[in-house]
Parts: C-alpha cells; structure tokens; sequence
C-alpha cells in the first residue's frame, strides 16, 4: 500500500521479522522504517553458517517467498549480498529492467502491462516496480463566490492550514548559558485523519471565525509520490529476481521475447541496468576477448617455433578444453557467469601446455635428430606421457576444492573450480590421442603446399622445419 502510514508500516514490518526469524536457517533479523522511507522499509537478515544450516541462500529466499505473500497489505523482496554490483538503481529486487518513455501517459499506461507480463514468467520471481503513483492525498475545494462574500482570501486559508498543520517559531527563552527555541503546532491527535479539518475556523475580517467547512470541502485523491528520470525521458524501472536453478541469460531471454509477444510500441523502450546490463554487455564481449587470447597466444608461439603451421596443432587442444567446462557446468547445475569465463581464459594457458611439450620435443627430435614426423611425435609420446599427466593432476586437483567448497563464499568460487576441473579432464583424454594426429596431418599439409616451391628447385631446409 503506497499510502500506508508509518505507524501501519511499522506493524508489516514486525510481522515480517516474526516470519523470517521462524526459519531455522535463519541467525538473526534487524528491520527499521521511517526517516527516508515514506512507505517502505529495510531489513537486514544473518543466516548460520552453511555447516549448520545446509541450504543455501538462495533455498533459503524460496522457502521464505510463499509465507512472505501471505502478508496482507505489504511485500517483502529478499536479495542475497552481492559480491560484486555493477551501477543500477536501488531496487527491492537483484535485476533491473528500466522502460523509458517520452510522455509520462504513455509509460503510466505501460508499465502494468508490462509488469503483469513480466510476472507470468515463470524464470523470473519478485517482480515489482518503482512506480508510485497511488499516494493517499486530501485535496482541499475551496467554494470561492462564497468565501469572497465572507471576505475570506485565499492567502487567510492557507496561513490557517499552516497554523494548524505546520510549526512556528513564537518565542525564544533565554537562560544564563542557552537559548531555547518555542515552537507552537497542533496536538498529534488532531491532525491525524483528515476529520480534523471540521474543527478548524478561519478568521474572517467580517464575520469573525467562519468555519472551514463552511467555504471548503476536502475529497481524498492520489497522486504520484515521484516521477523517476534516466537522462532526458521519464522512466520506471521493473526490478526482479531469478527463480530458483534459472541463469540470467535465461531469463534476459524470456523477457525479451514477453517484449516482443505484448507489443510494446518503439515509444516505450526497455533496457536491462545494473548487474543485467553488464552482464549481457560481458556476453558481447566474450568472443572478442577469447579470439584476442587465441590470436596473441598463436603469434607467441609462431615466434617461438619460427612456424606458423605447428601453433595451430598446439591451439587444436583448447576446442576439448572449452566442451569439458561447458559440460561440468551443466552436469553441476551451474550457470556461465562471470567467473566461469575466468575459469575457461585459464584454461587457454594451462590445456596448451599438453601441446606444447609433446610439440617442443617433437620438433627438437626432427631438426637434431634427423627423425621422421611419426617416430619423432611417437617418442614425444613416449618421454613426455610422465610430465603432462603430473602437470595436468597438480593443475586439476589444486581446482579440486574450489570445486567441491562448502564455505563461506563458495558460490561464488565453485564455477572457477568446476570449469577448469572439467576442462582438465576432457582434454588431458583427448588430446594425448588427437594431438599427435593432428601434428602429423598438418605437417603433411606444410609438405603439400611447398611442393610448387619444390619443383622450382627450392627445397626446404631442415632447419625451416
């Protein structure tokens, strides 16, 4: 209730306390309204540690949602502590999604529909806005023909309404060391309901006191409590959090596509803001970044091998990396987030190292050695098998508790864990067969594209090789 009062708003938000502290993963609760927050208030919730209370956050908010909607009159959105929060407004939800209009009407006529739509989405949960237009006002008709025979102005009936309803400064008391100020205004109990304007009188120059109701009538009405802008254009925005096992980019899909099945007019735009905005920005970015690791890491070793066939047999064991992540992820119920995407950047450093030890031995043994491709990779194979499975295990199992952690924070490690666990294991089975395989291939392709040069009379050396 946008008009609920704070004596009303303070009995919701002991109910609410009343309800959370019954959760037994819940440690304690501290709740306050008032000061700032007209209509609304604040609650601060610490749960047990995670060994004793064996669920997690976000458990926790989803056995808490259905008792919370039982409140009549008020809503309670909880939001787990970030870790890290990108800009956005300050919403009673994780997520926001901000519709931006040129005329106010039109958003006012927009933004329901749009919520209502939004809260049939069932990858989403909590969804609310900042739009708040039904604030509780009295508005006060003055009866002017009458008031002008009475000889009432309109500037008596408002220093009389100050009187009543405001503070004046009337006196000042002084003392040895002080000075006090006096200031009159009306008792409490009379200017609680909007009744008590039937005992205020107005000091006409005629006729003495002429009540109020006598040239007045009061009507309650609403108004809005605030118009929200972003830059030039007025705006509302829709806050919301993510049901329970559904990914952002799940649910930034879903909404989109409720955009586009309502029709919302080219008038009306939404954008996701905050940590939804830069989410979907760090989606744009991904391929770039990951293409710039893979072009910096092929020219390194270009220049280290003086070859430009021989890095792409060392960057052919990364695709199995990649699919080994995506896969632990997946069987772990985890979604692509952020930290994953670290997980599997590491994974370009530390996957190629197999390559490049089976490769760097390979090559050594045809230019020294003499040897042909397929003994030279072959004993490769042989001398190298020993270091690459003691790299990749020291690699794999320092990730192990990452992966597994059941401590404070972990959710926000364990994707690290998960991705280079998974991509470790897939490639390290891969790529001790595949590499030598494709070590042979592409060197058979360096063979058959200098054959012109060859019949030319211009052979390769062995140390071009």
């Amino acid at each position: 209730d946008q008009a609920i009062s704070f004596q009303a708003m303070r009995g919701k938000l002991a109910d609410f306390v009343e309800i959370v502290k019954s959760d037994p993963a819940v440690e304690n609760v501290v709740g306050f309204t008032g000061g700032s927050w007209r209509n609304s208030g604040s609650m601060f919730i610490t749960l047990k540690p995670v060994r004793e209370r064996k669920a997690s956050a976000d458990q926790v908010i989803a056995r808490l949602r259905p008792k919370l909607a039982q409140e009549p009159g008020a809503n309670l959105f909880l939001v787990p502590v970030q870790d890290i929060r990108m800009g956005g407004r300050g919403s009673s939800a994780q997520y926001q999604f901000t519709l931006q209009a040129d005329d106010v009407a039109e958003l006012q006529l927009w933004e329901p529909r749009v919520r209502r739509a939004l809260s049939r989405l069932p990858e989403i949960a909590d969804v609310n806005s900042d739009r708040e237009d039904r604030g509780l006002q009295t508005t006060l008709v003055i009866d002017r023909p009458t008031a002008a025979r009475l000889g009432i102005t309109m500037r008596m009936i408002d220093q009389t309404l100050y009187n009543a309803f405001g503070q004046a400064q009337v006196s000042t008391i002084y003392s040895a060391l002080n000075q006090y100020h006096v200031v009159m205004e009306v008792a409490p109990q009379y200017w609680q309901s909007p009744e008590s304007l039937a005992n205020v009188y107005v000091l006409s120059p005629t006729r003495g006191q002429v009540p109020l109701s006598g040239v007045a009538r009061y009507e309650p009405t609403t108004a809005p409590l605030a118009v929200n802008h972003q830059g030039q254009f007025v705006a509302t925005t829709i806050s919301f959090n993510l049901a329970l096992g559904v990914s952002l980019g799940e649910a930034a899909d879903a909404i989109d596509r409720t955009m586009a099945e309502i029709g919302v007019p080219t008038t009306v735009h939404g954008s996701f803001q905050g940590t939804a905005r830069a989410f979907r920005a760090s989606l744009a970015s991904q391929p770039w970044l990951i293409l710039a690791a893979l072009i910096t890491v092929y020219i390194v070793l270009g220049v280290l091998y003086e070859s430009t066939v021989h890095p792409i047999t060392i960057l052919s064991t990364l695709p199995s990396a990649g699919v080994g992540a995506l896969l632990a992820l997946m069987l772990a119920r985890t979604e692509f987030s952020i930290i994953a995407l670290i997980g599997v950047i590491l994974l370009i450093g530390i996957v190629k190292k197999n390559a490049i030890i089976m490769i760097d031995f390979a090559i050594e043994a045809e230019r020294e050695g003499g040897k042909s491709p397929e003994a030279a990779i072959f004993q490769a194979c042989l001398l190298r098998f020993r270091p690459i499975m003691m790299t990749t295990m020291a690699a794999m199992l320092g990730a192990v508790p990452l992966a597994i952690g059941f401590g404070d924070g972990s959710e926000f490690r364990r994707p690290l864990g998960i991705s280079i666990v998974g991509g470790l294991a897939v490639s390290q089975l891969l790529t001790l067969y595949t590499t030598p395989v494709v070590y042979l291939y592409l060197d058979r392709f360096r063979l058959w594209c200098r054959r012109p040069r060859a019949g030319r009379g211009e052979w390769p050396s062995l140390e071009g090789r």
